[in-house]
């Protein structure tokens, strides 16, 4: 029995979605342009696909679960079911018009064309605004669309904002705000249920990584208590005795966040040689 999981091919998930994957430790070939290949070391089946497609293919029992957008979910919806958030693939589907244009608000979109891939999203969205507006169906490369008479303002997802500034386009509106999510139907065979949560278990440990650094710093011994409230840890901060009299080694995990903020406080305690590192996964 392998669980099958259906990501992206190409496109902006499909590096994270990989990333991922290596990062649970699970080894398999990406090479020779297959669309389907084998974990080598976990038993799992990998079908890269188009991301559109991707939650049918869900629905549908080809696969178990896949990694896919939200806003992917919001434009194509199929009786499947959000079950990790992912952290990574973030955006925004955002309305975008000329820099020169005078739409300020909401209701100067009336009347106005807009060009789109998301023309389900765009529309439950124009409507919930009471808005009017033409919608203009398009398979891709938005940003042109005002450039070119076709549409006066657009509907598309956003990350950086760079494209959007490329093209003479600034952002107006927010309608999504989107990330990688793992999905799976609503009832999955009991194997693969099985090797579903085997699979959690291993992102979930990935996730927690990500939001944390490993510390490590040498301190007086007198000097380990003010330190110890600094970094609390997963329960309390290692103490090991160096080889010098009087010194220890103090080794502790500290939000990513939080690290700057405290690490003044930690040089005025005494803490000296302060070394941060990456943490691959974190097993509570």
């Amino acid at each position: 029995m392998k669980l099958k999981l259906a990501i992206q091919k190409q496109g902006k998930l499909a590096a994270g979605s990989v990333e991922m994957l290596r990062k649970c430790g699970i080894a398999f070939s990406e090479g020779n342009g297959k669309l389907r290949v084998e974990a080598e070391n976990f038993p799992l089946e990998i079908f890269f696909l188009r991301d559109d497609d991707i939650p049918e293919y869900v629905a549908d029992t080809v696969a178990d679960i896949g990694i896919v957008g939200e806003n992917i979910l919001a434009e194509q919806p199929a009786e499947v079911e959000i079950i990790e958030r992912l952290n990574f693939g973030r955006c925004r589907l955002s309305l975008a018009v000329p820099r020169n244009s005078d739409i300020v608000t909401i209701s100067d979109l009336n009347g106005k064309r807009i060009a789109t891939t998301y023309p389900l999203i765009l529309k439950k969205f124009l409507q919930s605004q009471n808005v009017r507006a033409e919608i203009h169906t398009i398979s891709g490369s938005a940003e042109i669309a005002p450039s070119i008479g076709l549409a006066d303002a657009i509907c598309d997802l956003v990350s950086s904002g760079s494209t959007l500034f490329s093209n003479g386009l600034r952002e107006a509106f927010t309608i999504l705000e989107s990330e990688a999510v793992l999905i799976t139907r609503p009832s999955l065979p009991k194997a693969a249920a099985e090797i579903l949560d085997k699979l959690r278990f291993r992102i979930r440990s990935v996730l927690a990584a990500a939001g944390n650094k490993y510390i490590l710093l040498n301190a007086p011994t007198e000097k380990v208590a003010a330190i110890s409230r600094l970094l609390p840890g997963m329960r309390s901060p290692t103490v090991v005795p160096l080889a010098e009299p009087g010194w220890v080694s103090i080794h502790s995990v500290i939000g990513a966040n939080d690290f700057w903020a405290v690490i003044d406080d930690l040089k005025a305690a005494g803490a000296e040689g302060i070394l941060v590192l990456a943490i691959d996964q974190m097993i509570a």
